[in-house]
């Protein structure tokens, strides 16, 4: 495999890997997000807005998804992924190259993706545009603000790929789950898991995952343990050990 200036093969454990670069990595939230969200044997499943292509390798690395839809605007992403998907054998893996935006309108023939999917995750953007200091890199800046695509857009995306009853997952930071409980109501897709993230006990949360259903019945949202990235002494906790698997045997 040919790595192209500044990029660098990430070692995932168990001989897997994923192509890494300046303008397309990924971090922990990313892992989390794959573990959270992990498609049961048979599902199909897409991620939106899929970067590097972190947690849809995660998906098929550590699960057994049929199909699994890689979905990136932007085409240097997407290509960065495809290498990644093939490198390590996922002919399951499929990068599209498509603008979630346009989802909800495409005629089913037309688009790249099919519908009635099992599952769809997200790791949105964390901030709304127009909030901080956006990033003056234009990859940078869309995987941080809401410049390219908003968390209505995305939420708008994975209803009209989902089927009945499908699964619509993603993480983002606290402050913002009003705004997120409510948009996924209104778009039909009812919450019903939700997990804080914080890194020792005295600190507050930094993220929070969600899992939405599609169709679901309003209320009835289990809020699960918080998830601790640290014990007291600063090491990483055994459950952030398991979540981290073979990735965290190949970087000690």
């Amino acid at each position: 495999m040919q790595l192209l200036d500044g990029e660098r093969l990430e070692p995932l454990g168990d001989g897997f890997g994923v192509i890494v670069s300046p303008h397309h990595t990924f971090n922990t939230d990313s892992v989390l997000l794959s573990a959270w969200s992990m498609p049961a044997k048979g599902e199909r499943c897409a991620e939106l807005g899929t970067g590097c292509g972190i947690v849809s390798l995660l998906w098929c690395a550590r699960g057994k998804p049929a199909h699994v839809y890689a979905i990136e605007k932007q085409e240097e992403a997407a290509f960065q992924a495809a290498r990644s998907a093939r490198y390590n054998g996922f002919s399951n893996l499929h990068v599209c190259v498509l603008d979630v935006r346009t989802i909800p309108f495409e005629k089913p023939k037309t688009l790249p993706v099919p519908l009635e999917l099992d599952r769809v995750a997200c790791n949105p953007p964390y901030k709304p545009l127009g909030t901080g200091f956006p990033n003056p890199e234009g990859e940078k800046a869309a995987a941080r603000h809401e410049c390219a695509c908003t968390f209505s857009e995305m939420a708008a995306a994975a209803r009209r790929l989902l089927r009945w009853g499908g699964r619509f997952s993603c993480c983002l930071r606290p402050e913002r789950l009003p705004e997120v409980l409510a948009v996924c109501e209104k778009m039909g897709l009812a919450p019903k898991r939700l997990r804080f993230v914080q890194h020792r006990l005295e600190k507050p949360p930094k993220l929070f995952l969600l899992e939405c259903r599609r169709g679901g019945k309003p209320g009835g949202l289990s809020v699960e343990p918080v998830l601790l990235l640290e014990d007291p002494p600063g090491t990483c906790s055994p459950e952030m050990r398991a979540i981290y698997g073979a990735y965290a045997e190949g970087h000690k």
